[in-house]
Parts: C-alpha cells; sequence; structure tokens
C-alpha cells in the first residue's frame, strides 16, 4: 500500500468539510449532528478550533522527542463528562457569537486553506507541542486529520446527499482505530470504512452480530468519543 502524504491526507480531510457546508444556508448550517446538542454550525466552529490549533502548534516548532503518537494521544479522550460539557457549552456559545451561521463557513474557508500550506511546508521530522502533548508533525497531522473525518461523517448526520470523506483522510482515521484496539482484533467482515468509524467512535453502537465477531475485543468499544 502506497505511503500517505500527511500533509495531503488533512487537505483531503479539510477540504471535504467544506464540500460539505460550502453551499448550505443558514437554515441548513442548524440541521442536527451526531454530536449531541451541536448543530452543524457548531460542530463547524470546534472543528476550526483544531485549524487554528494548527497553525498555532505548526508556526512555533518545539524540541523533541515526543511524548505522545497519532494513536497514544487519543487515550487521553474524552475527557471527563464535565469537561466535555464545558466545551460543548463554550461551543454553542461561541458559535451563537457569529451574526449568521455561513460567517463561521467563511472563517472555515479562510483559515483552512492557510493550515494546510502550514502542514505542507512544516518539517516532517520536526516536532510541534499542543493540548499539553509534544508530538512529531506527521503524527500532529494525523490527530487532525482523523478528527477531521470523524466530524466529516457527524455533520452529514441530516445531510444524506453529501460528499463523504476522502480516501486519504479515511485510511489515516482507520489506521487510528486499529492502532487504539489491540493487535488480535479482526475487523467484521461486512463492516465498510464508515461502519467501522461510526462504531469505533461510539456514533452508532454495537449490534449482537458485531459483538459475537468481535469477541473479546468488543469491550473496547467505543474507542473514543
Amino acid at each position: 500500500m502506497t505511503a500517505i502524504r500527511p500533509d495531503e491526507a488533512l487537505a483531503q480531510a479539510y477540504d471535504g468539510i467544506t464540500a460539505v457546508v460550502g453551499d448550505l444556508d443558514d437554515a441548513g448550517l442548524q440541521r442536527a449532528t451526531r454530536c449531541q446538542g451541536w448543530l452543524i454550525a457548531d460542530l463547524l466552529l470546534h472543528v476550526l478550533g483544531d485549524a487554528q490549533r494548527a497553525l498555532v502548534a505548526l508556526a512555533s516548532p518545539v524540541d523533541g522527542p515526543a511524548d505522545v503518537d497519532d494513536v497514544s494521544y487519543w487515550r487521553d479522550f474524552p475527557g471527563n463528562d464535565d469537561e466535555a460539557a464545558r466545551h460543548a457549552w463554550w461551543v454553542r456559545r461561541s458559535a451563537a457569537a457569529f451574526d449568521r451561521p455561513t460567517g463561521i463557513v467563511k472563517l472555515w474557508r479562510e483559515t483552512t486553506p492557510a493550515a494546510i500550506r502550514a502542514a505542507a511546508s512544516a518539517d516532517p521530522k520536526g516536532y510541534v507541542t499542543t493540548q499539553g502533548h509534544v508530538l512529531r508533525v506527521p503524527d500532529f497531522l494525523a490527530t487532525l486529520t482523523t478528527e477531521a473525518v470523524v466530524h466529516h461523517l457527524d455533520l452529514t448526520l441530516e445531510l444524506p446527499g453529501a460528499p463523504p470523506p476522502g480516501p486519504l483522510g479515511v485510511r489515516v482515521a482507520v489506521a487510528t482505530m486499529f492502532g487504539l484496539l489491540s493487535d488480535d482484533t479482526v475487523r467484521p467482515a461486512g463492516w465498510s470504512d464508515r461502519d467501522f468509524l461510526l462504531k469505533a467512535t461510539g456514533r452508532v453502537s454495537l449490534t449482537d452480530r458485531d459483538r459475537l465477531e468481535l469477541g473479546e475485543s468488543a469491550g473496547w468499544f467505543p474507542l473514543l468519543g
């Protein structure tokens, strides 16, 4: 399998979200998502925060070594319920401060191309710090890609005709989920990548058949929230 360039996967993941939200009007941006209590506009603002975080981190390289990689980074997530609730409240209030939901799309369109360019020009042998951790640049980009792909799926709950996330980003996200599982886990044969991502993140519950096929590995689900 051809190796994935982390910056290209991130670019595809962010462009995929743009394809979902770019033509939505204010009413469309107020549809529900798979993130409880969050509208599309709210969730877009949350992912926009990741793009802004990328700009800061990539412009502020640090010395290594890394203390987490693209998989172990996620073992700190999700945070406790109080922390998650506070963040959700902040996101909703911040999104509501925009005059119109389409203002968030405008800011997304302005910010993500800059984040993509910064990712492409970053030293792949360098290190960055974010959210209290030090990561190699490629691992940092992979964490951003995984989050963008999962949230792309979240955004499309009430948009059945929306384009799916691109294949490069999906490969990165799927690899992350496999990394969080035990080495002997076998993915159920009937699962598509989309099924795997939705079930691995708790968006869709495991069926009895899933649990039978996963065996003891079913206890690992959801892998992250």
